[in-house]
């Protein structure tokens, strides 16, 4: 059997990007903005990060940050000022430095899911928020990707379970505070009528069913802060010996002693 051959994630992301400017890709970037802004509306902080397939593409761009970076893996020489050229895998920000992380289909198209998690909590301050957003496997659009030949668009992602997301961030030390999945719709290019969107609602539960076409995960961080440990020679007790005025001997100086004072004893009788 043939090895199987690497996954180039750099033309992946290109094939996603070019495929969110056709109409079924501006819907569904016109839901994800919505959702996001559901999601943070209320949300304030100094340092807002958005790590994605594509600088072009810019959520949360209502939220009330005093600073708002959005990350990119491919340079280009139209790339703007203040947007950073960086795998999602390795951010080139320090620790604790934000307070507000969006991944925007980044575990998706990463050869390392689970790094570009570690990667967004890292940097992220205690009790700070993380976005994830991701292709739902268990939806019309995840068997039309099983079904399909073709790994252009979106069709190229991984379409990770939100369960096993779920679990790395609360490994992660993350706490869960909303999970939902969205736009259900069909997966396809030619518009489609009111009533067929209407009978695909029907039969996702209207929204009741997680089986829309991508999940949106909102989490916390939980840093408890460590109880500061005592130097050790405080916990030590000051004891004094009977018969000495030692103070904090320890057993074997009280010993000695002991021994040296029984010799001079037998010394001063010879």
């Amino acid at each position: 059997m043939a090895a199987r051959e690497p996954v180039d994630f750099s033309l992946r992301h290109d094939s996603f990007e070019r495929w969110y400017q056709t109409p079924l890709g501006r819907a569904l970037l016109a839901d994800q903005r919505a959702c996001v802004d559901a999601h943070l509306d209320e949300l304030t902080g100094a340092r807002q990060l958005q790590v994605g397939i594509s600088h072009r593409f810019p959520l949360a761009s209502g939220t009330d940050f005093s600073q708002k970076i959005v990350s990119t893996p491919n340079w280009s020489p139209a790339i703007p000022d203040g947007v950073a050229v960086c795998d999602a895998d390795e951010l080139p920000f320090p620790g604790d430095s934000m307070d507000l992380v969006i991944l925007h289909h980044t575990a998706d198209f990463s050869p390392h899911p689970h790094q570009v998690l570690r990667e967004a909590s890292r940097v992220l301050r205690g009790e700070g928020t993380i976005l994830l957003i991701g292709f739902n496997p268990i939806s019309i659009w995840g068997l039309r990707r099983l079904l399909s030949r073709s790994r252009n668009g979106p069709w190229g992602g991984r379409f990770l379970m939100k369960s096993r997301m779920e679990d790395w961030l609360r490994l992660l030390d993350f706490s869960v505070e909303s999970s939902r999945s969205c736009f259900y719709h069909l997966p396809l290019q030619r518009p489609v009528t009111e009533r067929r969107r209407n009978l695909v609602g029907k039969l996702c539960g209207n929204g009741i069913l997680p089986v829309g076409a991508y999940y949106c995960i909102l989490a916390k961080k939980r840093v408890c802060s460590r109880i500061p440990r005592r130097p050790v020679w405080k916990q030590q007790k000051v004891i004094t010996l009977p018969g000495s005025g030692t103070v904090g001997a320890s057993r074997g100086c009280a010993s000695r002693s002991t021994i040296k004072s029984s010799n001079s004893g037998s010394s001063n009788g010879r």
